[in-house]
């Protein structure tokens, strides 16, 4: 059986410190293309992630506009690895995200770095306690319980593309997470290092405000999925 066309898909806004970086770290030999779906970038991230050996697209802001712009780009991958753009997730687990899928057990792996090694710094302790309390309250709607709602994970395109994911924003990923279980696809977590970013600041956990609106974000889409069909 032919290797499946796997995609890395990596969201980026600014992270000239890292992107390059991230993309040269990516194993070729696991994956057929790396896509840089930029949101606005004014610092060169698209320049630094086309010489490191990326395919780059213009998808405009929010980070679930990038990571959906970047699978519908991914036409003839049957696997996207989502990844962030600032180092945190190492690519050494790639292979790790993509097996179950390739050997046709799993539809959706999610990494988690609450069961990994967490390199000291790489997490505050709200983003744990958010992941778990996340993962508790999934779990009591649908019976999926997932300890993380990190970006690092992979998922068959073609059961991506069917979700109907509608969340630009940071909601993202639990959206994902809430229609995979609800979808009833064959869902694995599996435990994944985390590593302290290379540089710059967390759009997210960088500063109170941005932890407020990433969570009320957050927080709306669970609202949102939870009392839907």
């Amino acid at each position: 059986m032919a290797a499946p066309v796997i995609a890395v898909a990596i969201p980026t806004l600014n992270e000239a410190q890292s992107i390059g970086q991230v993309v040269a770290e990516i194993p070729r030999a696991a994956v057929t293309r790396i896509i840089v779906a930029d949101g606005g970038s004014t610092d060169g991230t698209p320049e630094l992630a086309r010489h490191a050996g990326a395919e780059v697209i213009a998808a405009g802001r929010g980070y679930g506009r990038a990571c959906l712009a970047a699978a519908q780009r991914a036409g003839d991958a049957e696997i996207v690895v989502f990844m962030d753009g600032d180092g945190a997730d190492d690519p050494r687990h790639i292979a790790d995200l993509v097996a179950p899928i390739a050997d046709g057990s799993r539809d959706f792996v999610i990494g988690s770095r609450v069961r990994g090694r967490r390199e000291p710094g790489s997490m505050g302790w709200h983003q744990i306690a958010a992941g778990l309390a996340a993962g508790w309250a999934i779990g009591g709607l649908y019976g999926v319980r997932y300890t993380d709602m990190g970006a690092f994970r992979a998922i068959r395109r073609d059961a991506l593309l069917a979700l109907g994911m509608r969340e630009m924003t940071y909601g993202w990923n639990i959206e994902m997470q809430m229609r995979a279980a609800r979808r009833g696809l064959r869902i694995a977590e599996i435990p994944v290092s985390c590593r302290r970013r290379i540089g710059g600041t967390s759009k997210v956990a960088g500063s109170l405000g941005g932890s407020l609106r990433a969570g009320s974000r957050i927080v709306t889409t669970f609202a949102r999925i939870a009392v839907t069909a």
